[in-house]
């Protein structure tokens, strides 16, 4: 087994078990973003590929230090060893600790600084759908309205100016993103829409599937 059968085998089908926001799609977009990024710098590009699969594998521990546990998954996979050296695998394990937008720290490496940048993905609908996703995943207690209100605040927080945010790599697409992203938080009749729409659209594919699993529920109880 070479390393990338490795990881599409053995790492990537790990992510179906985390929130909507952080599943498949997202590692998956994390390891292209940082492969495109590293032609502009002198890095092994494999090296980045390895950190971008592990970065988030941390949230099986939770949220809150998550980023450290993914560094340290990397670091205590003897697995690895068979394609990367010590120093290479601490490269990689350092760059997933230093992703987390919240940190107060810059990363410590280029390494770092490109998994980071690859993280931000800042697309805005996108990043109103995987605001709205988180929500539903972590606090299925609220209604419309105290999701709607915890949407808008997270999004002030950590991308209207001044926000905890910072971006690392020029050549990443993620300035002319996070101006769009901008003028959709201060629009918030727009914002609004689309914090409807992604409410509706998650609603009924809980409901959806709350009644799939009752039919087949009644259908094994009628066979018994």
């Amino acid at each position: 087994m070479d390393f990338h059968e490795f990881i599409e085998k053995e790492i990537i089908p790990q992510y179906a078990e985390f929130d909507a926001a952080h599943r498949e799609d997202h590692v998956r977009s994390v390891i292209s973003k940082s492969q495109e990024l590293a032609k502009f710098y002198p890095v092994k590009p494999e090296i980045l590929y390895l950190a971008a699969a592990y970065h988030d594998l941390g949230l099986s521990e939770g949220r809150e230090f998550h980023h450290l546990a993914s560094g340290r998954k990397i670091r205590e996979d003897k697995r690895l060893g068979q394609w990367f050296s010590a120093e290479e695998i601490e490269l990689a394990a350092q760059a997933a600790e230093d992703h987390r937008a919240s940190g107060k720290n810059p990363p410590r490496s280029i390494y770092g600084r490109i998994i980071a940048e690859s993280d931000r993905q800042i697309n805005p609908e996108t990043v109103v759908k995987r605001t709205v996703q988180y929500g539903f995943a972590h606090y299925p207690e609220m209604d419309r309205e105290q999701m709607w209100n915890r949407t808008v605040e997270h999004l002030q927080e950590k991308y209207a100016e001044g926000g905890y945010l910072k971006l690392w790599i020029p050549e990443s697409d993620n300035a002319r993103q996070l101006a769009a992203l901008r003028e959709l938080i201060h629009d918030t009749g727009k914002l609004r829409e689309l914090f409807d729409k992604f409410y509706m659209e998650i609603t009924s594919s809980t409901i959806s599937r709350a009644g799939k699993t009752f039919q087949t529920f009644r259908q094994n109880t009628e066979r018994h």
